[in-house]
């Protein structure tokens, strides 16, 4: 089953050279974006990457680096791609927030009728903790991670194969658990550079994790400083924006 994974973004959100840190999912013809960033549309023009050849979006919180590109992918699919709704995957715990909060004061336009998240887009929604088939051989299971108190955010895993924290602190034990239970393959997580990590994993505590894990670890969600790093993150790599990696 071939799953692989193009960032098209790997910076913070403050980065300027990098983008948002989301991703194409690419398996067995299915197109999955992880997260829709404000940069995200610049990022599939640069790429070449029209809008209907994605099949669907899965938002993992709402920052604006994750969900800020959403209104003119709308927008586009419904006016200039004659209504398409496009799928999009949506915890259920951020359904409300995602519409009421971030999107709903550039969407909603009562005399064309368009009074909801479903007006745009085939909204499906996932639940914690329980595996989802998004296409016939892509699974995706929600796994809830500790960013900003009281505001719900998630990793993923997908196909018991691929651990992607989104935007997560650390968490020593997780990390341990997928890894001595043969959860999973590849490890690819947020990493913050200065130190403490308040609300993402910093360097410092990724530095921390046994070399055997270490060496499934890739590295994304980095700031604009990350060349002074290259050679200081043990046996971990980092991820580059727009490369193509396979994950056998």
């Amino acid at each position: 089953m071939s799953l692989q994974i193009q960032m098209i973004g790997t910076g913070s959100a403050f980065s300027k050279k990098f983008y948002n840190n989301n991703a194409l999912v690419f398996c067995n013809g299915f197109t999955l974006l992880i997260d829709c960033g404000a940069t995200a549309p610049r990022a599939l023009y640069e790429l070449n990457i029209p809008l209907t050849n994605i099949d669907g979006i899965l938002i993992t919180h709402i920052h604006a680096d994750h969900v800020g590109g959403m209104e003119e992918f709308a927008f586009r699919l419904h006016y200039a791609h004659n209504k398409h709704r496009m799928k999009l995957f949506v915890p259920s715990t951020l359904l409300y927030s995602l519409w009421n909060h971030s999107l709903r004061g550039g969407l909603e336009n009562k005399a064309e009728g368009l009074l909801q998240l479903e007006d745009y887009f085939e909204v499906i929604i996932l639940e914690e903790a329980v595996t989802k088939k998004l296409s016939p051989n892509l699974t995706v299971e929600l796994i809830p991670s500790t960013h900003i108190p009281e505001k719900p955010s998630y990793s993923l895993l997908l196909n018991e194969k691929v651990f992607y924290s989104s935007d997560a602190k650390f968490d020593e034990k997780l990390l341990i658990d997928l890894h001595t239970k043969g959860r999973c393959d590849y490890i690819l997580h947020d990493c913050q550079f200065a130190t403490p990590g308040i609300v993402h994993a910093c360097l410092d505590e990724l530095l921390t994790l046994p070399e055997s894990i270490q060496e499934k670890v890739m590295l994304m969600h980095y700031d604009d400083k990350v060349d002074q790093y290259i050679g200081m993150t043990g046996k971990m790599t980092f991820m580059k924006q727009y490369t193509l990696y396979d994950f056998p």
